[in-house]
């Protein structure tokens, strides 16, 4: 089930004269695992024991982690994914988002306005209470009792207290709303449908719309540090800022070699200002180490769509995505 999020989406234009980031293609001849990227990259698929759809993962070290997605599924590892163990989430709602602010605290939300809490570092799950049923797709935590969940509608609730009470905050949109990041208390943004782009300064009292010059879904959102910032979304649309998302840059994809359709991006990290990395459909992985200016294609690291990434450190990371597919990438020296 891909509930609203994944439904056909509609091709973004490219408009000229607008900067457009260099795409590399790499033409990979060996069959090995280990790329001639530099530095190499080494892909491992992980066994999840489930054949779920895997839509949300989080680690908070490189042995401690999380993954959540379709009937309510929840796994865990605490060996860096050499085991991956079911535990009882207590919904069979689709899970969209996985997030512990240390290694007890954690959230995660999806289909139905479903919010689960753990307080023993994901063994036990428990409900916590929200007047509404739209999907909710994305949560950001500060401290473990600050925190932010969106969905749709336009919904975005906040928590001063773990979560026990969810207060609605006006975005003043309806459009769908996908990614989000809050760097302090104060200080977060938000993005999603039809090029939606939030940010508060107060913490969610006030949320102010954002140009990007586009309409495309926007799905994920991240910060490598107050002032620089990306956002990914369908049809290889990328956006990049420079001064806190006051001003958002257009790095498009370009349709290139035997392209026939524009790659949608879903999941954008970087692990310093300078790398960053970014999945999508059909397995597709992006890797930038120049802040983004140029972004290399790598070879397909599954034959499924990725919606979970996550990268404790700037060694390892972590994707997931549909048919219970996890991998493990870790970064040569």
């Amino acid at each position: 089930m891909r509930d609203g999020l994944f439904r056909s989406w509609q091709a973004a234009f490219l408009s000229p004269g607008v900067y457009r980031v260099t795409v590399v293609l790499m033409l990979l001849l060996c069959a090995s695992p280990s790329w001639a990227a530099d530095p190499p990259l080494t892909v491992t698929p992980q066994v999840s024991h489930t054949e779920a759809l895997l839509m949300g993962l989080y680690f908070h070290t490189p042995r401690l982690g999380w993954a959540v997605g379709s009937g309510g599924t929840v796994l865990k590892t605490v060996d860096g994914g050499k085991n991956w163990k079911k535990v009882g989430s207590g919904t069979t709602a689709t899970l969209m988002s996985v997030f512990f602010y240390d290694e007890k605290h954690g959230w995660a939300v999806g289909a139905n306005g479903t919010i689960r809490r753990s307080q023993d570092g994901g063994n036990t799950w428990h409900g916590q209470l929200v007047d509404t049923q739209v999907p909710l797709y994305g949560l950001s935590f500060v401290s473990r009792s600050e925190g932010w969940v969106i969905g749709g509608n336009g919904t975005i609730l906040h928590t001063k207290d773990g979560g026990a009470h969810w207060i609605d905050q006006s975005s003043k949109t309806s459009a769908a709303l996908y990614g989000i990041q809050f760097l302090t208390a104060q200080h977060g943004t938000v993005v999603g449908a039809v090029g939606t782009v939030l940010m508060t300064d107060d913490g969610g009292t006030t949320w102010i719309p954002q140009e990007t010059q586009g309409a495309v879904t926007l799905f994920d959102v991240y910060f490598a540090d107050p002032s620089t910032g990306w956002t990914v979304g369908n049809a290889g649309a990328i956006f990049h800022t420079t001064d806190g998302g006051r001003q958002w840059i257009d790095r498009t994809l370009p349709c290139v070699r035997n392209c026939t359709k524009l790659t949608d991006l879903l999941r954008v990290r970087f692990t310093d200002p300078q790398t960053g990395w970014i999945a999508g459909e059909r397995g597709a992985v992006y890797r930038t180490t120049d802040g983004g200016f140029t972004w290399v294609e790598q070879r397909a690291i599954a034959k499924v769509s990725l919606f979970g990434l996550s990268f404790p450190d700037g060694g390892q990371g972590w994707a997931s995505g549909e048919q219970g597919t996890i991998v493990h990438i870790t970064v040569g020296r």
